[in-house]
């Protein structure tokens, strides 16, 4: 599961990021009406609004400013994540699936470790930085859309590897740069660029 990750200002490969944000008058919108400006550095939280990519109106990768967390059907608890093994089916993510995906920019994701006390209750532990080996940019995979007017997203969580499922029982789907544009083409099929999802992890206690 993923509810933090973090964005490093002074990372030369986010500058372009950072660069149109900082014009975007959707970021301004959002400052306006929901009291929020976009996070570009830090530690990033559910419902914050950060820097997404996804496809403009004439499919060119553009950088827009999205809040973290669907509105479930209930109108009543925030989604946050969504399952890669069943996003394709629920009634929830099925349209974003099938032609609106994104990518989410990360330096690296944080993940708490889970452990089963002695009285049988899971609890949280150790608080781990993880990130694919020999990136310095983490390209989480999410899903959007739009609620009253403005961009929303989701991110995509899998089975962990072998080495992941020591600290938790899902992870991020996380790909490489050069699969970006593959993945957020509303003519692609989502279930052959997922082979290609990073799973070499660098892992460091924070």
């Amino acid at each position: 599961m993923c509810t933090r990750y973090a964005l490093e200002k002074d990372l030369p490969e986010l500058k372009d990021i950072r660069d149109a944000i900082s014009c975007s008058q959707l970021a301004q919108k959002f400052m306006e009406t929901h009291g929020k400006r976009v996070i570009t550095d830090g530690e990033v939280h559910p419902t914050d609004i950060v820097p997404v990519l996804a496809p403009n109106s004439k499919g060119l990768k553009t950088v827009f400013p999205m809040q973290w967390g669907f509105l479930a059907k209930d109108n009543k608890r925030t989604l946050f994540n969504a399952r890669l093994e069943t996003a394709g089916e629920k009634p929830t993510f099925k349209e974003a699936w099938q032609s609106h995906r994104c990518i989410i920019p990360a330096s690296y994701y944080y993940e708490w470790q889970h452990f089963k006390s002695t009285d049988g209750k899971v609890k949280t532990g150790d608080k781990f930085a993880i990130q694919p080996a020999g990136y310095t940019v983490t390209w989480l995979c999410g899903l959007y859309r739009i609620e009253d007017g403005y961009p929303v997203f989701v991110v995509l969580t899998k089975e962990p590897t072998t080495e992941l499922s020591r600290i938790h029982d899902r992870m991020p789907l996380m790909l490489p740069a050069d699969k970006i544009d593959d993945w957020i083409n509303p003519s692609s099929k989502p279930e052959e660029v997922i082979s290609y999802a990073l799973s070499d992890m660098i892992i460091e206690k924070v």
